[in-house]
């Protein structure tokens, strides 16, 4: 497993990722000061944003139902966990968006190629679903 998002599993195969770009910040207040350079001052963290790219290929290992679940989870703005491969908690984020790109289209539509990129924001806890489980199962029509 290279990464999880809730109980998405990111991994070379079926669902595959080669890329990861993290973006964090710290947010600053600015306070005009007579005769000398701008003092700032530490309001807290800024914005946490970590995008997860790579190619799946449907047609011999799989992957679009996990696709489709990633956009399962940015549809219902759900505070997910995330997890890097070596076990680091990385916390709660929320999926901002997908792309997909799909090449070399096959008979039903759907590449035989499709690159894909999920953008991810950090945020609270606060209010996040204890039960991630019964989520998924219902997702897939297998809970009321």
């Amino acid at each position: 497993m290279l990464y999880t998002i809730g109980a998405l599993s990111l991994d070379t195969r079926p669902f595959g990722i080669d890329e990861v770009q993290r973006t964090a910040s710290a947010d600053f207040a600015e306070k005009s000061v007579m005769g000398a350079m701008v003092a700032r001052e530490f309001m807290g963290e800024g914005d946490d944003k970590i995008t997860l790219s790579g190619q799946i290929l449907p047609f011999k290992t799989g992957g679009l139902t996990e696709l489709e679940m990633a956009h399962a989870f940015r549809r219902s703005g759900q505070k997910l966990p995330v997890l890097r491969g070596d076990g680091v908690r990385l916390g709660w984020f929320v999926i901002d968006s997908i792309t997909e790109s799909h090449r070399d289209l096959m008979q039903d539509g759907v590449g035989f190629f499709v690159k894909h990129s999920i953008s991810l924001t950090k945020v609270s806890p606060a209010g996040a679903s204890s039960n991630i489980v019964g989520t998924i199962l219902s997702l897939f029509g297998k809970l009321g």
